[in-house]
């Protein structure tokens, strides 16, 4: 496996001349969200301590490593970032680890190379402007990576439905989903739920030298206690992932008053179940990661902060 080795300051080289300042480090920032979804302990996903669902840490980190240059190749439309993701993730991996990751993290990036601005604001607002842009062609090939991705639980649905070419744009297609599906709800949403459930808990904590692991358990149990999980609902139903959700909330609630809690033997106890089960939270790592890249983007020294426990 080939994982860009980042230096002292977090920095793995920079973006070409030209994109927004907030892209400079955008390979570093993805590398980063990537390698801390594995690196903390997060139950039910897997993680470098505890593998599950047939998967293995090191096909996470070899699919990030593959998929960040077509998912961050600057000028690339949307749909070509996702479509070039999957293509290189299914050459290394042979399997879905990062589909989720990849459809979130795609629409980012173009914004981060065309925000005009450094910011929350200004990225926001770079993101809601290529939400607007996208076309067929972009609806198309992330179709074609879907497709390839092959996630379990999709079924089929009446219109624009994954099994066949989609007729309008990647934006409208999502909307169609955004009732049954988290990553297209965000989307159809401008991606608010991330920003709010997100994006900004995980801000303030961090930047008050909250522990980076337990700022990362907290932000994915945010997530898997506000809303059912989209994996696990696709894969078992709704009343499995509801059972997650109301599992995770007093789990968040303990965390907030103890960041310790994120180590103890319940917690590991409680992943081991899940995985038992059969139930992986995985668009609320999606969710996670995506939030993690942003957050990276945005405050680029969270990239060599190191954690007090993972």
């Amino acid at each position: 496996m080939v994982f860009p080795t980042l230096s002292d300051d977090g920095s793995s080289g920079g973006r070409a001349n030209g994109a927004g300042d907030l892209y400079r480090d955008a390979d570093a920032a993805y590398l980063w969200a990537c390698m801390r979804d594995v690196a903390v302990f997060k139950p039910g996903n897997v993680s470098l301590a505890s593998a599950g669902h047939g998967m293995a840490a090191v096909q996470f980190l070899s699919s990030a490593a593959a998929s960040a240059g077509p998912l961050l190749r600057t000028g690339a439309p949307v749909g070509a970032r996702i479509e070039g993701a999957v293509v290189a993730t299914r050459a290394v991996a042979g399997c879905n680890t990062n589909l989720g990751i990849v459809l979130l993290c795609a629409p980012v990036a173009l914004a981060a190379e065309r925000a005009a601005a450094k910011g929350e604001a200004a990225l926001l607002g770079a993101l809601g402007g290529v939400l607007d842009g996208l076309d067929v062609a972009d609806a198309c090939a992330a179709y074609r990576a879907i497709a390839l991705a092959s996630p379990g639980g999709l079924g089929n649905v009446g219109e624009q439905d994954v099994s066949v070419p989609p007729t309008m744009d990647l934006k409208s297609a999502m909307a169609l989903a955004a009732d049954r599906d988290m990553i297209a709800r965000q989307y159809a949403r401008g991606f608010d739920d991330l920003a709010i459930a997100g994006l900004r808990p995980f801000l303030r904590e961090t930047d008050v030298g909250g522990d980076l692991a337990a700022c990362v358990q907290r932000l994915f149990l945010r997530f898997l206690s506000a809303f059912p999980d989209s994996h696990i609902v696709r894969k078992s139903g709704l009343p499995a992932a509801r059972s997650v959700q109301a599992e995770a909330a007093p789990w968040l609630a303990r965390l907030e008053r103890d960041e310790s809690a994120g180590s103890c033997a319940a917690f590991t106890a409680w992943d081991a179940s899940l995985k038992q089960r059969g139930l992986n939270p995985g668009t609320s790592a999606d969710l996670t990661v995506c939030t993690l890249f942003m957050a990276a983007l945005l405050r680029p020294a969270l990239i060599g902060r190191r954690a007090r426990k993972a």
